[in-house]
């Protein structure tokens, strides 16, 4: 099981091995890799609302909170909402797939995603693109 805050669904999809760190970035890349990993949508996910397996050697990171707390919260929040997401679930990397793809449809990232510095960059929403074509 791997604990997960809500709007690190959406970053785990668009992953393309940037972050704020040498150290996150490799160990944003080892979980998702093993999300992308062939049976790794069977891998169980746990809600958090707080400090997860990403969070983990980001340089923001304040014991089970984040420096930038106020942006974080709203991120998660926003992103919670729009997946049906509460503290506590549990669900495979497969059905947060299929969650996103439900109810994120392409261009809604600029409202859900507000105040992220990778939005910009564009790979969230290409990567939420490619998984609706998946499924036409």
């Amino acid at each position: 099981m791997i604990r997960f805050r809500p709007h690190h669904f959406l970053c785990a999809l668009g992953f393309q091995g940037k972050g704020y760190s040498d150290r996150f970035t490799a160990n944003m890349a080892e979980i998702v890799d093993r999300l992308r990993a062939p049976g790794g949508g069977d891998l169980v996910l746990h809600v958090t609302h707080q400090a997860d397996a990403i969070c983990a050697p980001c340089p923001h990171k304040r014991g089970a909170g984040c420096a930038k707390d106020a942006k974080i919260t709203a991120l998660d929040r926003r992103h919670a909402r729009a997946l049906g997401l509460a503290d506590g679930d549990c669900l495979t990397w497969d059905d947060a797939q299929e969650r996103i793809r439900a109810h994120v449809a392409p261009g809604q990232l600029q409202t859900l995603c507000a105040g992220c510095a990778w939005l910009e960059l564009g790979l969230c929403e290409s990567a939420l693109a490619h998984l609706h074509r998946l499924s036409a």
